[in-house]
């Protein structure tokens, strides 16, 4: 396994559990958010290879960049963020309206092409975004739980395999950034059996061969 200098915006559940996750693999994380205490907070629970940072040194040293704030954020939050020429950008975001019923937009386009506009000079990928918090920061056994990613870069789309392999997922290539527009509702249709369903937060989709 090859470590990496992981940048995580965002300190909330997912943020903190992507922290504790990759640390706990081998990574050097760094980690900010809006509340600076929340971020020192997580930084600590994750252990020595996680460190908290202002949010415009996030891209500094970090090679790849995860975005776990709410889309509304997402923007403001990478272009506070430094430079990220070259970057990989990892986009967990789900485009909820505001009362968590349904989607802001989809069928044309999906939150992360419209990320990847507003930071054409990064490569964003897709991931995560199927993925609750409970599901990554637990220990796992048994069966892998997939993580499917997307995006038009090659490498970034590699890089992403390679992190989400690295904490004990099963990486399914899901093809280039458009088939967000498919991946966005099937996070949404995890929310909604996860929480109005009954089902839980200890759930995600994966495709399995059927014999």
């Amino acid at each position: 396994m090859s470590t990496r200098h992981l940048g995580i915006i965002g300190a909330g559940n997912m943020g903190a559990a992507f922290a504790r996750r990759l640390a706990a693999a081998g990574h050097d994380v760094t980690i900010t958010a809006r509340d600076a205490a929340h971020a020192r907070s997580a930084a600590a629970a994750a252990g020595p290879k996680a460190r908290a940072v202002r949010p415009n040194e996030i891209a500094r040293d970090a090679d790849v960049i995860i975005l776990a704030v709410p889309f509304g954020a997402a923007v403001d939050a990478l272009r506070s963020a430094g430079d990220l020429t070259g970057k990989t950008v990892v986009d967990i975001t789900n485009p909820l309206t505001a009362d968590m019923s349904g989607l802001q937009l989809g069928h044309t386009t999906s939150a992360a092409e419209e990320i990847q506009k507003a930071v054409p000079r990064a490569n964003v990928v897709k991931a995560f975004n199927t993925t609750f918090a409970q599901v990554l920061g637990a220990e796992r056994s048994g069966a892998r739980t997939q993580v499917l990613y997307a995006g038009n870069d090659a490498a970034a789309r590699d890089i992403v395999r390679g992190i989400a392999e690295s904490i004990g997922f099963e990486a399914v290539d899901s093809g280039p950034l458009a088939n967000a527009r498919h991946l966005e509702p099937l996070g949404m249709l995890t929310i909604y059996l996860g929480y109005v369903a009954g089902r839980g937060t200890k759930i995600a989709p994966a495709f399995v061969p059927v014999t």
